[in-house]
């Protein structure tokens, strides 16, 4: 198996690197198989199915040879049976804790559930180690055995606010709002260039980016998705930026930096949808943060709304005399 020094980017549902040395002449299905665990079959079905390009072409053939320095992308399936284990050292910052549910605040970096790429560590795991009840959430057939009480996730590299579910009524009642769109979920992000209206929204469908697999891609058969965003500074030093406040009508895998990405302006420091590099953040960390959470309470019907605040790896990019 590879070392993972080799691998540029592997995260819970994809494969993206650039072939190394150690690769070289072995075919495409059996090195997918050395790279993810799964077996020669799977990784066959994978290249049948459109999952993975080489170079920026789709690849069929099992037995086509890889050569190195070839950039290889591959969408993996999930996996559809399995438990996590509960891990105490995993620090799982609660910000409102419910019989019914929790609101946690999810640290830059993190991984919210078990997939190909990180199998521990997971916010999950450290979320069984508080709440061991919500593993029956997936033995019940709620949810998957993998996302025990998982309403929505937040990306590997955005922050804040999530809802996980306790119980089968908090489930059931906060994954229908989800679905119809009345849990109100608003972020602040920080963009490339000035934004020029003051107030707008994106509408557009997204869906899988034919070209690459891990990349999604505003699709006219795509799911519909649409971004509202409000300016809330616009930031001439170092260089253009703007800040917004954004909400997300609907849920869809990358939203905003898709839709940010298609109207000219990118999450800063997105290294799959943007091109800068601001040195201000840590190398793998775009601006984006979950801010404000809202929703309908599953027994009392009272509404509640979660806060939380910039976290400290993102200020440096905000004006000082900037009041939130």
């Amino acid at each position: 198996m590879t070392d993972q020094s080799d691998v540029e980017s592997f995260d819970e549902e994809s494969v993206d690197l650039v072939i190394p040395g150690s690769l070289r002449g072995i075919r495409i299905d059996r090195v997918l198989s050395m790279l993810t665990g799964l077996s020669r079959s799977e990784a066959s079905a994978i290249l049948a199915s459109g999952g993975a390009t080489l170079d920026d072409k789709l690849v069929v053939k099992a037995s086509l040879v890889v050569e190195e320095g070839q950039h290889l992308v591959a969408i993996l399936p999930a996996r559809e049976t399995g438990v996590v284990s509960a891990d105490p050292s995993v620090t799982v910052d609660v910000a409102l804790d419910d019989p019914d549910f929790a609101v946690v605040n999810k640290a830059p970096g993190q991984v919210v559930h078990p997939g190909a790429g990180q199998r521990t560590g997971t916010l999950v795991a450290g979320l069984l180690a508080l709440y061991p009840q919500i593993q029956e959430l997936g033995s019940e057939g709620l949810c998957d055995p993998l996302r025990p009480g998982i309403v929505h996730r937040l990306d590997k590299g955005t922050s804040g606010l999530l809802v996980i579910a306790k119980t089968p009524e908090g489930f059931i009642s906060l994954s229908a709002q989800l679905a119809e769109r009345s849990m109100e979920r608003t972020y602040m992000g920080m963009v490339e260039g000035h934004v020029g209206e003051e107030r707008g929204v994106v509408d557009a469908p997204i869906g899988r980016s034919t070209r690459t697999p891990t990349m999604m891609a505003v699709r006219t058969d795509g799911r519909p998705a649409r971004t509202s965003y409000e300016v809330l500074r616009r930031i001439d030093k170092p260089h253009a930026m703007t800040l917004l406040r954004l909400r997300l009508d609907t849920g869809r895998t990358h939203q905003i930096r898709v839709h940010m990405a298609t109207i000219g302006h990118p999450v800063v420091n997105d290294p799959r949808y943007g091109h800068r590099r601001e040195r201000r953040l840590p190398e793998d960390r775009f601006f984006l943060h979950s801010a404000t959470l809202a929703f309908t309470h599953p027994r009392s019907g009272e509404r509640v709304v979660t806060n939380a605040v910039l976290p400290a790896d993102l200020v440096p990019l905000v004006p000082a005399d900037f009041e939130f």
